[in-house]
């Protein structure tokens, strides 16, 4: 029997969101779903309003699930959006942007649901992080950072729900055939190695595994119960990232970057 029941996750009409929600359905769960346009959302799937670059829709949704779902078991905070700019023509609004979506919304949502699964000793969080977060893309300098720093809040939170029955869980996923980038904030003007670099990111994406791949790592993960850290994708992304990421110098890894974005 799967161990959760009632579960809210970020961003479910589209991508690896509609997967994690579909997957969860097909175990029994009850999902609530944010879209920007809820007649997407998977059949079956209860729609609830959240804008999370506005502190007060998340916390009017927040109001709302006390009220109408007061036994969520399951938060997967999955949700976001990218900006692809060169550092130094990053607009100020999509910078701020960037953190309120990829990091303060996710952490406010953590910290409304976090205290309720202490109290019941049982309940999971999943933030969706990336593998960005450990080799930032280049001209997603703002991405990269608020992934980054929402593993780290991740793992900070695994500590403190040791022994609490709370399964924290930072999931990183690589490149998934999903239509991120086609939704992604984009320099209306590249120089030629700010083009050479999206190019490379489209390709990624495009050849990545699809998003059901993504879906099925995370029901697994969600059955152990275990507050852990999990990077899924390509043997390139998933396999041999991580374990360049362990053993090789920080000279290395900048000149496998350079030749992996063409730069």
């Amino acid at each position: 029997m799967f161990p959760y029941r009632e579960a809210l996750v970020t961003g479910a009409s589209r991508g690896l969101g509609r997967a994690f929600a579909e997957a969860l359905q097909g175990e029994g769960v009850t999902v609530w779903g944010t879209s920007r346009n809820g007649a997407r959302l998977p059949d079956g799937v209860r729609p609830i309003a959240l804008d999370l670059g506005d502190p007060a829709s998340i916390a009017a949704c927040i109001t709302r699930l006390g009220a109408d779902a007061p036994e969520i078991d399951l938060l997967v905070n999955n949700a976001g959006s990218g900006a692809f700019h060169p550092f130094a023509q990053f607009p100020d609004a999509s910078l701020a942007a960037q953190w309120q979506t990829l990091l303060a919304a996710p952490v406010t949502l953590c910290r409304a649901f976090f205290p309720h699964f202490v109290a019941r000793r049982h309940g999971a969080i999943v933030n969706v992080t990336s593998l960005a977060g450990r080799f930032p893309v280049p001209c997603m300098s703002a991405y990269s950072a608020a992934k980054a720093a929402m593993s780290a809040f991740s793992t900070a939170l695994m500590l403190e729900a040791a022994g609490t029955g709370v399964t924290i869980i930072d999931f990183q996923p690589g490149d998934f055939a999903t239509g991120f980038n086609n939704t992604m904030e984009k320099c209306p003007s590249p120089d030629p190695a700010t083009a050479r670099v999206w190019a490379r990111c489209e390709k990624h994406l495009i050849h990545g595994p699809p998003p059901d791949a993504a879906a099925r790592s995370l029901l697994c993960v969600l059955r152990r119960r275990r507050s852990q850290t999990i990077v899924i994708g390509g043997f390139w992304q998933a396999i041999l990232g991580p374990l360049l990421s362990r053993i090789a110098p920080q000279q290395l890894i900048l000149r496998y970057l350079r030749t992996y974005y063409d730069l």
